[in-house]
């Protein structure tokens, strides 16, 4: 019999009682991304009480549709921005070290097509790891083109020269935002999905909480605060608009969408445990094939966008874009024939103020932190890898508006988040298929759950969907195939074909809807399908 303890459960009506109940909060955080997430663990670490409301589903948007790279950002330092990759060089260590089970090293193959290309890219790769000092995760390699076939047995042959080894890292981002939220709430955290802010609450001039309401009930709940946080990536102008008319004063919008779109094929595209990477595409672009999860990703795009779509699709032009660059690197060429999914995701990327957002390339990736003259902090930008850090820097600001009293901080720098192994280190690789490997420290508990032994596909079993419900905050079908499990990424159709049997266990474990059509109609276009 199993000794594991059991997860803190995350009964609904628990949580929005607790909601409606709480007086005044220290801190409110809106949106559960990446961004939120961190934030509301780092304070909730710190002592302080915080509730974090997001209007769909944890990492719903973009901190879902990653390339599921934890990186420095190689590219980055072309473009000569050294302190932006130093921090995230040593981000990517702390991340790697708290949450093994779902963030590892890989190792990365740029192959060489003409002469001076590996030790071109060689010496910058040199330069990465100096940065990386001793949060270094492997020294970078020059190789030989019979070096380069053995590390991408599929790669194309005719004409390589050579190649370049470096080390980066992977990680499931949907998973690592689930183990964040989790994490969160174990340190005093309030969190609730399917909870929208409509509108903040102002008292003398200064934000003092938001109304929001459960998605569900249509209840609403005004929830005071001494301080607010706007954490919702490419939707945090609309936040920032309504907090400046009712302080009578327009603001400029600050996001400049762009949209990264992914591809996944099978495994023996690259059956690999490296991931190929071309720095420069024919248009100048990045083109990666990573390993993740049994299946192979190719992306990305960086295509700018001039709405805020909740689930955007990909533009015919970055589907051939990506599968015709990929065709030039392997040695059999993929076709949409050959895609089990494929997904569009938005980056919230900061523009200067004079700028039409027209050139997402050349805008910055940092993050950025402003307070409002109501006192309201908005944080947007970054990325996954330098998460834990952007949320000590928007405390900072809690702390310099003086709506929080200062704490000291670093108190994420070691802290392991839920489900880490206590030996520190994962028994498995990210290549691998999801399994009941994918839990960590807690596969041992939630192979007690009922349904252990039943499996809806060789990377999900009934007690996993129990146990999405009971512990891991999900609803719907799509929060269960999309975010708990990955299998909507994975392969859309085989997603489609496990839904009605998913969304009978989670009738039984929440009687509530499941969203059972709609997953139905968001797997098609996941698969590349017309949707009728």
């Amino acid at each position: 019999m199993s000794t594991a303890a059991a997860p803190l459960s995350v009964h609904r009506t628990d949580l929005l009682a607790r909601l409606g109940a709480t007086p005044v909060f220290d801190l409110v955080v809106v949106g559960g991304g990446a961004t939120g997430l961190g934030v509301a663990l780092d304070a909730a670490a710190r002592g302080f009480k915080v509730a974090l409301l997001e209007a769909m589903d944890f990492a719903k948007g973009t901190s879902s549709r990653a390339t599921k790279l934890v990186h420095g950002g190689v590219r980055y330092l072309a473009q000569g921005n050294i302190s932006l990759v130093r921090e995230a060089l040593h981000e990517r260590t702390t991340l790697l070290n708290n949450a093994p089970h779902i963030a590892q090293p890989l190792a990365f193959v740029m192959p060489s097509y003409k002469m001076l290309d590996t030790p071109f890219y060689g010496i910058g790769l040199k330069m990465y790891d100096a940065l990386a000092g001793k949060a270094g995760l492997g020294s970078t390699q020059f190789l030989s083109a019979g070096a380069t076939r053995r590390l991408l047995p599929t790669v194309q042959d005719k004409g390589l020269k050579g190649g370049v080894k470096y080390w980066d890292g992977q990680f499931d981002d949907a998973r690592l935002a689930i183990a964040l939220a989790r994490t969160a709430a174990a340190k005093g955290a309030l969190l609730v999905n399917y909870c929208p802010v409509m509108e903040l609450v102002q008292e003398e001039g200064r934000v003092a909480g938001v109304v929001c309401r459960d998605a569900e009930s249509g209840q609403r709940y005004t929830v005071r605060a001494r301080c607010v946080v706007n954490a919702t990536g490419p939707w945090v102008d609309h936040l920032r608009q309504q907090d400046a008319e009712l302080m009578g004063k327009p603001v400029k919008p600050m996001v400049a969408p762009s949209q990264g779109v992914h591809l996944v094929v099978d495994r023996d595209f690259l059956p690999s445990d490296h991931a190929l990477l071309v720095p420069k595409t024919a248009d100048g672009r990045v083109l990666f094939a990573v390993p993740w999860l049994g299946k192979v990703i190719l992306g990305t795009t960086d295509t700018p966008r001039h709405d805020l779509a909740r689930e955007p699709r990909p533009f015919e032009e970055e589907l051939n874009f990506i599968l015709s660059e990929a065709g030039k690197y392997l040695s059999r060429a993929p076709t949409m024939a050959d895609v089990r999914s494929m997904w569009a995701g938005l980056r919230p990327l900061v523009k200067p103020q004079d700028d039409d957002g027209e050139n997402t390339k050349g805008i910055s990736r940092e993050h950025t932190v402003l307070t409002s003259k109501s006192g309201m902090v908005t944080v947007t930008g970054g990325k996954w890898t330098t998460y834990r850090a952007m949320a000590e820097d928007v405390l900072n600001a809690c702390f310099d508006a003086q709506r929080l009293p200062r704490k000291p901080g670093g108190v994420t720098v070691k802290l392991p988040l839920v489900g880490t192994p206590t030996s520190g280190r994962a028994q498995h690789s990210m290549h691998m298929a999801q399994g009941m490997h994918s839990y960590g420290s807690e596969a041992d508990f939630v192979a007690t759950l009922p349904g252990a032994d039943i499996w809806l596909a060789n990377c999900l079993s009934e007690a996993m969907v129990r146990f999405a419900a009971r512990f891991e905050y999900a609803r719907t079908v799509e929060d269960v195939l999309a975010r708990r499990s990955r299998l909507l990424f994975l392969d859309a159709r085989l997603a489609a074909k496990l839904a009605p049997r998913v969304s009978a266990i989670l009738q039984e474990e929440l009687g509530s809807d499941t969203a059972l059509t709609a997953f139905l109609v968001l797997a098609q276009q996941y698969a590349g399908e017309k949707v009728a």
